[in-house]
């Protein structure tokens, strides 16, 4: 599904993405593929992810169907809404109540704080990306946060940050966490603070990179979760 999401957002922006520097070289972009070429790449991937959901349960396969039209529909919220990132965390997080469904056939409260975990950590990354496409963005019309936020744009991402970490801090206080939790939540507050420090000049490789070091945010909430599993 995220290789399907990534043909049909492409599909969706091969108008725009060859004038914009960064994406212009893109297989549909440069003319290396058809618009065509891509549709089928996208239904067979579609038609594998159909057949793959089947062997759950009705709880799962219903949460899929919202999980796909997420998916599909996201890339087109950029021409009329400057919150696409906020659409795209959902589409992401989707996959966190269709996994509990999968395994346990309900939905308990607690998945929903990993929900918003990640719908406000998309938010914070992807609108990190925007800011390194901002300037050609304002030309073809692309709405994104890093441009409906405009001068605030550092304040918004200081601010998501702060409720990213404060519902880490929630959580964890809910689970009752030992101190795995609490080191990790220290180390990813760190890694947002330099990510913050990064952008703070605007400049458009360097909220790039800000963008790439998310992984390491990845990882240490994963360890977070392992190892408090395993403590």
């Amino acid at each position: 599904m995220r290789s399907a999401g990534c043909i049909i957002n492409d599909y969706f922006d091969r108008d725009i993405d060859p004038l914009v520097q960064r994406t212009r070289h893109r297989p549909l972009a440069s003319g290396e593929l058809t618009a065509r070429q891509a549709l089928g790449g996208f239904f067979l991937l579609m038609l594998v992810a159909l057949a793959l959901v089947s062997l759950t349960n009705p709880l799962t396969i219903g949460l899929a169907v919202v999980g796909a039209l997420l998916a599909t529909t996201y890339p087109l919220f950029k021409r009329f809404t400057h919150w696409p990132q906020a659409v795209l965390g959902l589409a992401f997080a989707w996959a966190i109540p269709m996994a509990y469904a999968a395994e346990i056939e309900a939905l308990p409260v607690g998945l929903w704080w990993w929900v918003a975990i990640n719908v406000v950590w998309v938010l914070i990354y992807d609108t990190e990306y925007a800011m390194a496409d901002r300037a050609d963005d304002l030309q073809v019309g692309v709405k994104s946060t890093a441009i409906g936020w405009g001068r605030f744009d550092l304040t918004g991402l200081a601010l998501g940050m702060g409720i990213l970490i404060s519902l880490l801090i929630a959580h964890g206080l809910s689970l009752d966490a030992g101190w795995v939790w609490w080191f990790g939540t220290a180390v990813v507050t760190m890694l947002l603070i330099r990510q913050w420090w990064r952008v703070r000049g605007r400049q458009p490789e360097a909220c790039f990179q800000a963008f790439l070091s998310n992984h390491w945010v990845g990882l240490v909430i994963f360890l977070m979760l392992v190892l408090t599993q395993l403590a």
